[in-house]
């Protein structure tokens, strides 16, 4: 379940409650209802599993509000108890743990306010595997793009219910780098000139970085309608071939989450209300509740579900020239253009002297540089310098260059 979409959602839920119709109104915040919400999954993958607790917000929010001091632990049929803990808002489980075909599991949340909340109790689906990943030059709606697809089969005939999301990392190279870092030397207070430039030695690198983003979309499949439970080529990612991440090179994780109807429903309802385009329509949806119930007030709204899925992944890697060769490379992610050579480019050429005079901007180099918002590109001019935006000749402004272990050149 991805944040884009709650939010879509509890912004839904906290009008419905105003708007009985599409009747215009004036909001006023003395309709918010204040909800817990719940993300919990939990899967047969052997790791710290997470739990997310937040709070809705009203729409004058800046985001929603952690659930913080709660007591939340998951139990099994068989006695087993697995604690979680607060860990950077989210809660995780002090020891790993995964999900198993023979157990039962159900949610205990207790509030610092002293709230108690529970699941229906939740079995591990069918484990099945993906087989595949496929990338491919594809023309969409008129758009050239790699298209990234997945399969997987199930011969028992007992997955059905399919979710997926993926994590995409991808290659930065800045086009603008250069080995040595030009830095400003700030003589005594008062001095005339202010100071100099030096070029030392990089001694990291800034010139390759990698980046990472996960999706915000529920992707969600079923093979009900088909003789055989297989999924064939369901669509989980279509990227333009003008996209600057995939300038060079790409990778892409996909996750596969077999899920009960019951979770599987939920999650349609979710994202049918979150792309139902106007909140305000005449279909209005109202409010609708998960697995997850409160003990203390039965009629208290909870939002969430728990989630107990089987996992599974498979990793892609591709560069532009292995589907898009021959077409032209992504831009880059900044603005980065070469100067023209003598051309009045106030943005990216300048002038180092220290002379009296508005034609000298060495003051101005050293002030850029040292706000670290410029980097120095090498140039012919023997008096010009050209500075450039810093994402342009130091990837780690905004990306990092930490080779991620998966990584494969």
């Amino acid at each position: 379940m991805k944040k884009i979409l709650f939010l879509r959602f509890l912004v839904t839920i906290i009008l419905s409650s105003v708007f009985g119709c599409t009747t215009p109104y004036a909001y006023q915040n003395k309709g918010f209802e204040d909800v817990i919400v719940i993300e919990a999954t939990i899967t047969n993958e052997n790791k710290n599993q997470e739990i997310k607790l937040t709070r809705t917000y009203q729409l004058d929010g800046v985001k929603s509000k952690f659930e913080t001091e709660a007591v939340v632990y998951v139990t099994d049929n068989s006695g087993n108890k697995y604690d979680f803990e607060e860990n950077n808002e989210l809660y995780t489980s002090v020891n790993q743990f995964q999900a198993s075909a023979d157990k039962e599991y159900q949610l205990h949340i207790l509030t610092k306010d002293g709230r108690s909340y529970v699941s229906t109790a939740e079995v591990l689906p069918q484990q099945t595997q993906i087989e595949s990943l496929e990338a491919k030059a594809v023309t969409k709606e008129g758009q050239l793009g790699v298209e990234i697809t997945v399969n997987s089969s199930d011969p028992t005939n007992k997955s059905r219910y399919y979710r997926y999301d993926y994590e995409e990392t991808y290659k930065v190279i800045a086009p603008k780098w250069y080995y040595q870092k030009a830095v400003p030397k700030f003589f005594a207070s008062g001095s005339n000139p202010k100071g100099q430039v030096v070029f030392e030695n990089r001694t990291e690198e800034a010139r390759v970085c990698f980046l990472s983003q996960k999706s915000n979309d529920l992707l969600l499949t079923n093979t009900n309608n088909l003789a055989e439970d297989k999924v064939t080529n369901f669509p989980v990612r279509f990227i333009l071939s003008t996209d600057p991440i995939i300038r060079n090179r790409y990778s892409i994780l996909v996750k596969q989450y077999v899920q009960s109807l019951a979770a599987h429903t939920f999650f349609e309802t979710l994202k049918e209300i979150s792309n139902s385009g106007s909140i305000l329509s005449q279909t209005q949806p109202g409010f609708f509740y998960g697995n997850i119930k409160s003990l203390d007030n039965p009629g208290e709204k909870v939002i969430g579900f728990f989630n107990v899925a089987s996992y599974s992944e498979k990793r892609l890697f591709f560069n532009f020239t292995d589907l898009l060769n021959g077409q032209p490379i992504p831009e880059y992610q900044y603005n980065c253009p070469a100067p023209i050579p003598d051309a009045d480019n106030a943005d990216y050429l300048f002038t180092y002297c220290f002379a009296n005079n508005s034609a000298c901007q060495g003051n101005l180099i050293l002030d850029l540089l040292a706000s670290g918002t410029k980097v120095y590109f090498p140039t012919e001019n023997p008096i010009g310098y050209i500075l450039y935006p810093i994402e342009c000749g130091d990837c780690t402004s905004f990306s990092s260059n930490i080779k991620p272990s998966f990584w494969i050149d």
